[in-house]
């Protein structure tokens, strides 16, 4: 693809810029442009949508982006020395990135972004839960993206399309299924990376539903699962009994039987709970 849009391989990008990767920022570098092109084709149609990027690094899934047609393309990085590489790409496609030099945790991207709005990521491994986690839980639904197309190590990328029964469902798998259709759609090797991570990584696609599945209070159902899977072997009659002193029966007004454990039950019946400790 460096012959596409006429840019310089990315392993010679990093060489000119001295940009090893850092294991303090959680950095691991792809730099294969038929697989960023791949990735940014999973997120769709982007000509007519501005795309959020967390972490660009050297650049390879921006350009990615770019050479498919995104309308625009934001970029945040903290590693100031990746500005002089993104520079280098947004000089070649005038008017379609902006790259700002910050934490994705500490600023508010939105005022830099025209809806519709798709966030596609290769994120940081420190920060790819918390950030997915602020993005399914904004204060008010529907959010103001269309979708997310996320790159994860793929344990985390289990645990986000986990089902009931299973070792990986949790709260991660209940708050993006609450809220969005969730799937994986790839998944790379180590050695797809520089330098190559000791993981397998996989890349989730969620789409925003226009309402929940089932009707809830966000707060609530989140307060719900938290304190149900700190203790996930236990019953949850025990395990919840802190929350209210009749627990038992505002389980089994849920069709739940307080003998069940929190990886048993589904999101429809986590959602039911929600609501009957609400009017309790």
């Amino acid at each position: 693809m460096s012959a596409i849009d006429g840019l310089p391989p990315l392993r010679e990008v990093i060489a000119t810029h001295g940009l090893v990767a850092k294991k303090s920022l959680g950095q691991n570098f792809l730099l294969d442009l038929n697989l960023t092109a791949k990735i940014a084709r999973k997120a769709g149609d982007l000509t007519k949508c501005d795309v959020l990027e967390v972490g660009p690094g050297p650049g390879g899934l921006t350009r990615g982006l770019l050479a498919e047609g995104a309308r625009r393309v934001l970029a945040v990085e903290k590693d100031a020395r990746a500005m002089a590489p993104l520079a280098e790409i947004a000089a070649h496609y005038p008017g379609r990135l902006e790259v700002v030099n910050a934490d994705a945790l500490e600023i508010d991207p939105l005022e830099h972004l025209t809806p519709p709005i798709r966030i596609v990521a290769n994120l940081p491994y420190n920060v790819g839960t918390e950030l997915l986690t602020r993005w399914l839980t904004p204060p008010s639904w529907p959010p103001v993206w269309e979708s997310l197309t996320l790159m994860f190590q793929k344990e985390v990328a289990q645990r986000i399309v986990a089902q009931p029964g299973s070792k990986t469902y949790g709260r991660l798998a209940i708050l993006a299924q609450w809220r969005c259709d969730a799937r994986i759609v790839m998944e790379l090797p180590p050695e797809a990376f520089t330098p190559p991570p000791k993981i397998h990584s996989a890349v989730v696609h969620l789409t925003a539903l226009p309402e929940p599945r089932f009707p809830a209070n966000a707060a609530t159902l989140q307060k719900l699962t938290a304190t149900a899977f700190q203790q996930r072997r236990k019953m949850l009659r025990a395990s919840l009994k802190g929350l209210h002193p009749r627990i038992e029966d505002l389980l089994e007004s849920a069709g739940i039987k307080p003998t069940s454990r929190a990886e048993e039950i589904g999101l429809e019946h986590w959602c039911a709970l929600a609501r009957a400790l609400d009017a309790a």
